[in-house]
C-alpha cells in the first residue's frame, strides 16, 4: 500500500539519526507499515541501516540487530550445541507470513509491533530474550522481550524509543524445545501458540501467546504433568474475543496446546535417557 502522506525518507546510521521530527516514524522490515495508510506518519527513518551487528552468534549467546530479518536468522548455520535454534523455524512458520515476508520483515519489528500473534516475540519469550532499548535521551535499559508487550498492539516503548538488540543467552540456547499452534482457518493467523523450553535439569518454561493479549510464562521447577500445564495455561486472565476466535475457545485450546508441549519436551526426555 503506498503511505500517501509520507515526504521524507531516511537512513539511520548513528545515534545523531534517530532523533524524530513530527511525524517520523521508525521503519525495520516495513511489512506493517505498509500493509496500512497509517496517515499519521509523514517521514521514516530506517533503522536497519544502522551499524551491526543485526546478527551474531558467539560463545555467550545470540544478538539479533534491528537489520536482522526473519530469513537471515533461519539461514544461521547451526551452532554446536544450540538445541533450541529450531524454535525460530517453528516460530516462523507459525506466522501468517510466507517465505517472500520473512526475507523483508525483521525480528525485531514483529517484537516491536507487539502484535498478540507475533511469533518471534512467542519464540524469544520462550527463551528469556532480553531487549536493550534506546531511549529518546541516549539511554539504555534492558526489558525482558516477554515484558514488552502490554496489549495486543501496544508496549511499554515510548514514542522515539527504539528496540536497539535482543540478546538470547547461550544456557538457553542449549535447551530443548516445542511449540504447538492452532488457528480456525488452515491458513488463518493463529489463534493461539503454546511454545516451551527444558532444561537437562528439568525446570521448564511454558509460554502462551496469540490467545492472550500479552505473553504469559509459566515456569516449573521440574517437568510438568500434562494437566498442570493445562491449569496453569488457562488461568491467564487476558483472553480475548476478535473474528478469528473467542476468548473461552483461546482458553480451552491453550490448555490443550500447554499439554501436548510438556508432553512434546518430556518425550524427548525419554529419547535422551
Amino acid at each position: 500500500m503506498d503511505l500517501t502522506t509520507v515526504s521524507a525518507y531516511r537512513r539511520a546510521t548513528s545515534d545523531a539519526d534517530l532523533t524524530l521530527a513530527p511525524g517520523e516514524r521508525y521503519l525495520a522490515g516495513g511489512t506493517w507499515m505498509f500493509s496500512e495508510p497509517n496517515r499519521d506518519v509523514t517521514g521514516l527513518v530506517d533503522v536497519t541501516t544502522l551499524p551491526g551487528p543485526h546478527l551474531a552468534a558467539d560463545r555467550a549467546g545470540l544478538t539479533l540487530g534491528p537489520g536482522c530479518t526473519i530469513a537471515r536468522l533461519l539461514a544461521l548455520e547451526p551452532q554446536p550445541g544450540w538445541t533450541a535454534q529450531p524454535l525460530f523455524r517453528d516460530a516462523a512458520n507459525a506466522l501468517l507470513a510466507g517465505f517472500k515476508i520473512w526475507n523483508e520483515a525483521t525480528v525485531l519489528g514483529n517484537i516491536a509491533r507487539a502484535f498478540a500473534a507475533g511469533a518471534m516475540t512467542a519464540a524469544c519469550a520462550t527463551l528469556d530474550a532480553e531487549a536493550t532499548v534506546r531511549g529518546v535521551d541516549g539511554g539504555r535499559r534492558t526489558v525482558p522481550v516477554a515484558s514488552l508487550p502490554t496489549g495486543n498492539g501496544t508496549t511499554v516503548l515510548g514514542h522515539g524509543e527504539l528496540i536497539e538488540s535482543v540478546r538470547i543467552g547461550a544456557e538457553e540456547l542449549a535447551t530443548r524445545t516445542a511449540l504447538r499452534k492452532v488457528a480456525l482457518a488452515e491458513l488463518g493467523r493463529s489463534g493461539a501458540v503454546v511454545s516451551g523450553r527444558a532444561h537437562a535439569d528439568g525446570r521448564t518454561v511454558i509460554v502462551v501467546t496469540a490467545a492472550t493479549l500479552t505473553p504469559h510464562v509459566l515456569r516449573f521447577d521440574a517437568p510438568p504433568r500434562p494437566d498442570d500445564a493445562a491449569d496453569a495455561a488457562r488461568s491467564a486472565d487476558d483472553f480475548y474475543t476478535d473474528p478469528l476466535g473467542a476468548a473461552d475457545w483461546r482458553r480451552h485450546v491453550a490448555g490443550a496446546l500447554a499439554a501436548r508441549v510438556a508432553t512434546d519436551l518430556a518425550h524427548v526426555d525419554e529419547e535422551d535417557a
